[in-house]
């Protein structure tokens, strides 16, 4: 058994090549073999957002708290609140971030697939970003 106690979690700022805006990020864990899962929290600021990417073998997102938004390519941007679990199957491109007037944080999990976890495209513009999220109706 393993115990990583919060206080020791390095955190960091999320750098400009994958994000917009200000992001701190918190690595939860790295894959230990023959796990192939690492986890980090994301802790984004109002505006703030990841660019463009995919995962080779998908992402889950866990909605900690405030107001986030949430897009994958050729769809609408979703509101998403605490409690809520989103899922981007494997190479799907997409982004996720905060609305324009709340923070938001997730905690991240993905697996890794020869030693990758993710894979950084370009960033998502401000007319992308400023579309607004669809009224959610589920």
């Amino acid at each position: 058994m393993e115990i990583k106690r919060a206080r020791s979690i390095p955190s960091q700022d999320g750098p400009s090549d994958w994000f917009t805006g200000s992001v701190r990020l918190d690595s939860l864990f790295q894959p230990k073999e023959p796990s192939r899962v690492a986890a980090a929290r994301v802790r984004f600021e109002a505006g703030a957002r990841t660019a463009w990417h995919t995962h080779p073998l998908g992402q889950h997102l866990v909605i900690v708290s405030g107001v986030g938004w949430v897009q994958q390519d050729g769809g609408p941007v979703r509101e998403v609140r605490p409690g809520d679990v989103v899922w981007f199957p494997p190479g799907v491109k997409h982004w996720h971030g905060a609305s324009p007037t709340e923070p938001m944080t997730h905690v991240a999990v993905q697996e890794a697939r020869d030693g990758s976890t993710v894979e950084w495209l370009e960033p998502v513009s401000d007319e992308q970003y400023g579309t607004g999220a669809e009224p959610d109706e589920s």
